[in-house]
């Protein structure tokens, strides 16, 4: 079907999302977004795009005992001094008659406890409906249980079916005997799951589906830790392709190193160094694509860039800094540091990668990438997280793809004042690496301006 046409922008620029209707979904160009203040460079970014919202998150932790608790403390502390004050006074100046001033102060102070719950009873039911942004909460820092709302706790809204187009009719048919996810005619797309991110998840999901021919010819592995995220997946997109995979933690628990940050340390962010393990072996090719981006393009043009015999595609930022993702100690030593010598590494985000698995699987990816995370555990050559041992296998090994494929670094703090700005050149993908995530910003009401991009594909909330 034809994308949603009540879609809309409150913006005085109007991007108007008609601009997608058509059968031919072209990517947006740069001129036809708004140009902001605040500018960053890809070297200011946060490398690591899915550990750090945690901030926001506690910011919005108040439960209703938290709110019920402030509103009577407010009502008797900001009533009942003045009133009794003021009665003291006129009782001093009345003389004796009538009660006394000491027994009416208890009096007012009964009387204004009663009110003060009266008052919550009646406001009860509205402070119990949060906002969406309360359901989705980060790891917890102090080690509480990670899953204190349980996915069956969401609410998405069923997403429209979305149909190929003509001409993707033929390839669509099962060839050489194949069904299923062996299909060779499929593009096959990876994606992690868990309750952090599931909104950006879903709506990643949906914007692919939205932009592309084809969409039933997309194939979607979702790799997830929790076992019960599938029906919630099912019941929100009916008609889609998909399967879940699950990563065992403990696989990769021994091979995490302390980091700057404890986020960083989570497992699932190692899943994707498994993709090849996990997934069948049929599966020849991946898109990888990290929770927090949404897609304005066709996302079967990204499926069809060469790798030029390279086992890995994505975009490069030779400009960045590259000696900042690794230690003093590293760069000094010649058994760390040698391993870049025949080649010329540059800095690529891991949230958006094409992957060969077939060559994956041959060179052994996997293995290699644990081997530097045991070096790691007795030699502390890196500070972040997962991406260091993805580039020091990797880097300088990718295959270039266009950089309108990852606009990334979009998740600038509002509330610091860096909100991001796009990069120059036309933009098929938006994603929010960094420490603010668009969701979370909305709800909260202070949005960044490109934040209003990710929100027509998001299905969080109940139908209306």
């Amino acid at each position: 079907m034809k994308p949603h046409e009540n879609w809309s922008w409150s913006w005085s620029w109007k991007l108007n999302f008609s601009q997608f209707e058509e059968a031919d979904p072209m990517p947006v160009e740069f001129a036809s977004f708004p140009r902001y203040a605040i500018s960053n460079s890809e070297e200011e970014e946060d490398e690591e795009e899915k550990e750090s919202t945690i901030g926001f998150q506690q910011s919005a932790s108040l439960t209703l005992a938290d709110l019920k608790g402030t509103l009577a403390s407010f009502l008797i502390s900001s009533t009942l001094p003045d009133r009794c004050f003021d009665y003291y006074k006129s009782s001093k100046i009345k003389g004796r008659g009538g009660l006394h001033p000491l027994n009416m102060l208890w009096i007012m102070r009964l009387s204004g406890f009663f009110s003060a719950a009266l008052v919550m009873i009646v406001l009860s039911p509205s402070l119990q409906s949060f906002p969406p942004a309360e359901a989705i909460r980060s790891y917890n820092l102090d080690g509480q249980n990670p899953t204190a709302h349980p996915p069956n706790q969401f609410s998405f809204r069923k997403s429209s079916a979305f149909r190929n187009a003509a001409k993707c009719s033929s390839n669509n048919q099962n060839k050489l005997g194949k069904t299923g996810v062996c299909n060779p005619s499929l593009v096959h797309v990876a994606i992690t799951l868990d309750v952090d991110y599931l909104r950006g998840s879903i709506a990643a999901v949906h914007s692919i589906l939205h932009h592309s021919f084809c969409p039933e010819s997309i194939f979607f592995h979702f790799l997830v830790s929790e076992t019960n995220l599938e029906t919630l997946v099912r019941s929100t997109f009916p008609n889609l392709n998909f399967k879940v995979y699950y990563f065992d933690p403990e696989i990769v628990r021994g091979l995490i190193s302390t980091s700057v940050r404890q986020a960083l340390e989570q497992p699932l962010n190692y899943a994707r160094n498994y993709m090849a393990n996990l997934l069948e072996p049929c599966v020849t090719r991946v898109i990888y694509l990290d929770s927090d981006l949404v897609l304005v393009d066709d996302i079967g043009k990204l499926w069809a860039t060469s790798l030029g015999g390279k086992t890995i595609g994505a975009p490069e930022y030779c400009h960045a800094n590259f000696t900042k993702y690794f230690t003093a100690s590293f760069w000094s030593d010649r058994r760390f540091s040698g391993t870049f010598s025949d080649r010329n590494p540059c800095y690529f985000n891991t949230g958006v990668m094409v992957i060969d698995l077939v060559k994956w699987r041959r060179f052994g990816y996997t293995k290699r990438i644990e081997t530097w995370m045991e070096i790691q555990k007795s030699n502390r050559i890196y500070e972040l997280g997962s991406l260091p041992p993805f580039l020091l296998v990797s880097a300088g090994h990718v295959a270039p793809i266009e950089h309108r494929w990852n606009q990334h670094g979009l998740g600038g703090d509002n509330v610091r004042g860096s909100c991001r700005d796009l990069h120059p050149g036309p933009v098929s993908l938006l994603h929010w690496s960094g420490s603010g995530k668009p969701w979370l910003r909305i709800d909260s009401k202070q949005p960044c301006p490109l934040d209003s991009l990710w929100a027509p594909y998001d299905l969080y909330g109940l139908s209306t």
